[in-house]
């Protein structure tokens, strides 16, 4: 069933508006699964959650996700003792590539599911597919560490040459034009990229792609194609080397800039004002989003070109992706358990306080359907 544009839009206008601009601290700067920072501010209610199943839940893929998943694997285990939740923020390429190897009972990433991938799930998912489930969506942020310089103004063309070490000293002329009377000093840059398989650099790529084609002559893909450049796993990764390295650059999700107070870039589209990374700014973006997935399948496809005034276009949906059927008998029921809780109007609600953008209305429904249906 495809979504009519006007119901989206107006839906994914009534999700931006219920994120408070306030954003929490979270433990970004680890790779474990446990929580800090959720407080009673993120806590599930206790007769939200239905416990199914026991033992422990497999999972792991986008770490862009991973501070949601710290909150949401803590409130779920204040109210399931029996069921322990391990979630592995190993980018989104390695989680695709253990789920499609049976060893978890579900995956996340930033990009949808190729269909090779989906062909190869059918091995694993015996009579049925591993579908693509929506689950939060938000802004890449593009954080910088330029000594005195707060306010920073890039836009496609200019991060693509950064990117790609075609502009490779923070004094460049096209910095300049884009920043008149900031004092840019005369300093290497710093370029880092994602060493991991990783569906926020998929679409950080494709952003640049489709809004810079000319600067950026590699196709999109969660492995790295530019050239130069140094290499960090993980968004967790990426924004340690930018905190502690001057000159440094990098993109990753929005609460890790926020967690480690690494100032953003804000993006030139082509509308009257430069754009920032917020959550607001990238929901207006989203509400551009077109579902190219088909039946439960609910993949969507986003507008990186938009020039729609304050719409953030450096944005990203992570997907959980499980079975539709053929889930292993042993974990289908703690994996539907958790999955209907965080796409719960609770689930999603504790997402408001972590730079995250809660799941629209008609796109909320539309997974807590298709998860109660998993089978």
């Amino acid at each position: 069933m495809k979504l009519q544009r006007k119901n989206r839009v107006r839906a994914l206008a009534v999700g931006a508006l219920a994120v408070t601009g306030a954003l929490a601290l979270t433990a970004c700067g680890s790779d474990d699964t446990s929580a800090s920072g959720g407080g009673a501010g993120n806590a599930a209610k206790a007769g939200s959650i239905k416990c199914e199943g026991k033992g422990k839940l497999r999972a792991s893929g986008s770490s862009a996700q991973k501070n949601a998943m710290d909150v949401w694997v803590q409130n779920y285990a204040g109210a399931c003792k029996d069921t322990e939740i391990n979630y592995q923020p190993t980018g989104s390429g390695a989680g695709i590539t253990t789920f499609l190897q049976g060893q978890t009972a579900f995956a996340g990433s930033d990009s949808a599911l190729k269909p090779e991938e989906v062909a190869k799930s059918e091995k694993v998912c015996k009579g049925g597919k591993a579908i693509n489930l929506p689950m939060v969506g938000g802004p890449i942020a593009v954080g910088y560490n330029v000594p005195g310089v707060d306010n920073l103004v890039l836009d496609a063309p200019t991060l693509a040459k950064i990117f790609d070490s075609s502009i490779t000293n923070w004094n460049d002329a096209a910095i300049k034009k884009l920043n008149p009377g900031a004092s840019l000093p005369d300093l290497k840059i710093q370029a880092f990229h994602r060493s991991d398989d990783s569906g926020t650099t998929d679409n950080f790529t494709k952003y640049l792609k489709g809004a810079a084609p000319d600067a950026w002559k590699h196709e999109p893909a969660k492995t790295w194609e530019g050239k130069g450049g140094q290499a960090a796993s993980g968004s967790a990764g990426v924004s340690s080397q930018v905190k502690q390295t001057n000159g440094a650059i990098s993109y990753f999700e929005l609460s890790y800039a926020t967690a480690g107070k690494i100032p953003t870039v804000k993006i030139a589209t082509g509308a009257k004002t430069p754009v920032e990374a917020t959550v607001d700014n990238a929901s207006k973006a989203i509400a551009e989003a077109k579902q190219v997935g088909k039946g439960d399948d609910l993949a969507l496809q986003l507008n990186y070109g938009t020039k729609a005034e304050g719409a953030y276009p450096i944005t990203l949906v992570t997907y959980e992706i499980a079975c539709d059927k053929g889930n292993k008998a042993e974990t289908l029921p703690a994996t539907k358990s958790f999955l209907t809780y965080i796409a719960s109007e609770d689930g999603q609600n504790a997402l408001k306080d972590l730079g995250y953008a809660p799941l629209p209305t008609e796109i909320a429904d539309k997974v807590r359907k298709t998860v109660a249906a998993l089978a």
